[in-house]
């Protein structure tokens, strides 16, 4: 996988040396120049030094190449901005942000970031599982990051259609909180059975969500 990560502080250079450790191919972009030596010096990685923000940058780091893109600085309105950049002019698939500030999170997601987070380790984690935002969106994270509370639409052919929660084999640890079935909410028991378009919120742990996606967006076959 292909991933782009712009901003080089501790939490930059932590995921930077994680996924290159896991072979992926890693471009980080920072614009201190002090610090681009020195992350040259310490990661087997391309440093392109220059500002996220800006579309230059974006190029000269391949942006158009990238599977994911990850904006981790200390700075939430350059994370929105290279967000944004990535996602409207780069077409990134996956775009992941860092939220200094929590009061930050809608927006974040609304303008600019598949998926706002302040965790390192859900960071990792999702990147890792390549889970696929477009499918399952995360909505909050819970005991330092170790559980998530994820929601998805089931797919109109889905295979679970007409199935009880208690024939569904879940991840363990992983709870259906509610379903959303047109304008009506439903709190679901083991005799809830699923429908085609249902919206599921579910908690799960935070290394079960691709198997979590994998059950939840499976279809019929034929």
């Amino acid at each position: 996988m292909r991933i782009v990560i712009m901003g080089g502080g501790k939490l930059g250079a932590h995921l930077a040396e994680n996924m290159l450790e896991n072979d992926h191919d890693v471009r980080l972009i920072e614009r201190d120049k002090t610090r681009c030596q020195r992350l040259a010096n310490e990661l087997d990685a391309e440093i392109i030094c220059g500002d996220g923000t800006e579309i230059d940058s974006l190029e000269d780091a391949d942006a158009f190449e990238a599977d994911c893109f990850i904006a981790v600085t200390g700075r939430d309105q350059d994370n929105l901005v290279a967000c944004q950049l990535a996602k409207k002019q780069f077409r990134v698939k996956k775009v992941i942000a860092r939220v200094n500030n929590p009061r930050n999170s809608d927006a974040m997601r609304r303008f600019g970031a598949d998926i706002a987070v302040s965790s390192t380790e859900v960071i990792t984690n999702l990147i890792e599982q390549e889970v696929d935002v477009a499918e399952l969106h995360l909505l909050a994270t819970l005991n330092k990051g170790r559980a998530a509370i994820c929601t998805i639409t089931l797919p109109d052919d889905t295979a679970l259609s007409r199935r009880t929660l208690n024939e569904i084999s879940l991840p363990g640890g992983t709870l259906i909180i509610s379903i959303v079935r047109g304008d009506t909410l439903i709190i679901p028991n083991g005799s809830t059975a699923m429908l085609p378009r249902d919206e599921v919120v579910a908690v799960c742990g935070a290394g079960s969500q691709k198997e979590l996606l994998r059950i939840l967006s499976a279809r019929s076959p034929g």
